[in-house]
């Protein structure tokens, strides 16, 4: 009955505390240099948003429409193809050289995904000029999560189960707790 109050109660300091939370979590950017060259922009009604960025691999233009993000060239105002592998390592290193502890050099790298010597893997948006990373501290903080919301085996079902029964347990054990705090025996002062 008490595995799963201390459970809750040992993940719930976790949480609380939040060590190592900084570093699983980070939001890594694109490292971006000052513009050279001023981009005169007659704005197409349908952009909602524009972003004018200039990194490693030269200028760019994001813009955002009802359907979502384009990356423009600049001064074609055509969709700029996506980078080499090469390219795409050389913009994920640059981007990597503000935390080399976290995030080493990468090992890996296609249109989407990459991975690096530091065990770091995420994903790479080209349209949005984007990150998204984690490592092994954010899968032990996920898992952690897991077992504080009675998540124990990945299965759905099974899940729900143990998760009404532990969250029974912890009524129940609550209640027998209030029940020898408040009891005194007749007859006793």
């Amino acid at each position: 009955m008490l595995l799963p109050f201390i459970g809750w109660a040992i993940t719930g300091a976790i949480f609380f505390l939040k060590p190592g939370y900084g570093a699983a979590y980070d939001a890594v950017d694109l490292r971006t240099y000052p513009l050279q060259t001023r981009l005169s922009v007659d704005p197409d009604p349908a952009w909602l948003e524009v972003r004018y960025l200039k990194t490693i691999l030269g200028e760019h233009l994001l813009v955002r429409t009802a359907t979502g993000w384009q990356h423009l060239d600049p001064v074609t105002r055509q969709p700029k193809p996506a980078p080499s592998t090469d390219q795409t390592r050389t913009l994920l290193d640059d981007a990597f050289a503000a935390n080399p502890a976290r995030y080493g050099h990468v090992v890996t790298a296609d249109a989407a995904t990459f991975t690096t010597d530091t065990g770091i893997r995420g994903t790479f948006s080209w349209t949005r000029l984007a990150l998204t990373q984690r490592g092994a501290d954010t899968d032990r903080i996920d898992r952690i999560y897991k077992i504080h919301y009675l998540q124990w085996t990945g299965i759905e079902s099974v899940d729900r189960v143990l998760g009404a029964v532990g969250l029974a347990c912890i009524v129940l054990l609550s209640v027998l707790g209030m029940r020898l705090f408040f009891w005194r025996p007749r007859g006793r002062v």
